[in-house]
């Protein structure tokens, strides 16, 4: 009856801090939805490492619903194996996250510090340093406003409205004002959601070394419940930052 009790307890304490952390992400991605609203927005082509991570993130998630599968049935060494698995695929899951981020950073996006006339300024998919990377404006990435994108002149790398076709106007300079001036939240999702992700990596060793000295068994394995709980959670977190990253 105790055992119940304390395993009833670990179940409770994963799922208040899934809601917490539910809660956290929620008002950050709300807020970053509502002020990109009426601004000149740049959408990002996602690079084919990040296409990478999300295979991965769902193999490892059910690579670790197998292994806790295998526990509950009393077979320790399928179960072993797999959360080896789910390890290795977890740090997969990091390296396809670092690579990706440097080919944004390659392209000119993703976070970037540029000096100023007061200093050095750090801002999200910065437009100036965009336009003089090596990303290729309709291909890797494009400027939008109420979902109509920007005209681009290639010659002389300047920006006009949508409706200004003969390129009369140019409003470099206004975008470069208004661009992504939300993008302090994006910087907040991400280095939450990899501290998140280090945590869960972090408490699977943790189970991984319990499984090897027996503490987890076919009796005793709600450990490794309560780390599926966790970490299928990261890896739909992952999912929707995704969506937001390069649909929004």
């Amino acid at each position: 009856m105790e055992k119940e009790v304390i395993n009833s307890t670990k179940k409770m304490l994963m799922y208040f801090i899934v809601f917490s952390i539910t809660m956290l992400f929620g008002g950050f991605i709300s807020a970053y939805i509502v002020s990109s609203m009426g601004q000149y927005w740049v959408h990002i082509t996602p690079p084919t490492m990040f296409f990478i991570s999300n295979a991965i993130i769902v193999a490892s998630s059910v690579s670790l619903y197998l292994s806790n599968k295998a526990i509950r049935v009393g077979d320790a060494a399928k179960s072993k194996m797999l959360l080896v698995l789910t390890l290795a695929l977890g740090l997969g899951f990091a390296y396809t996250q670092y690579n990706g981020w440097k080919v944004l950073e390659s392209w000119g996006g993703g976070w970037n510090n540029r000096p100023t006339e007061f200093g050095v300024a750090t801002s999200w998919n910065s437009i100036e340093t965009l336009l003089e990377g090596s990303a290729i404006y309709g291909e890797d990435y494009e400027i939008k406003i109420d979902d109509k994108s920007l005209i681009f002149d290639i010659e002389t790398r300047e920006l006009y409205a949508p409706n200004d076709p003969l390129k009369v106007n140019p409003i470099t300079s206004k975008v470069k004002k208004l661009t992504n001036t939300s993008g302090g939240y994006l910087w907040v999702l991400i280095v939450v959601h990899m501290f998140h992700l280090a945590i869960g990596l972090v408490y699977l060793i943790v189970n991984l070394w319990r499984m090897h000295n027996g503490i987890i068994n076919s009796e005793n394995n709600v450990q490794i419940g309560t780390l599926g709980t966790y970490f299928h959670f990261v890896g739909a977190l992952w999912i929707i930052l995704f969506f937001i990253l390069f649909s929004v």
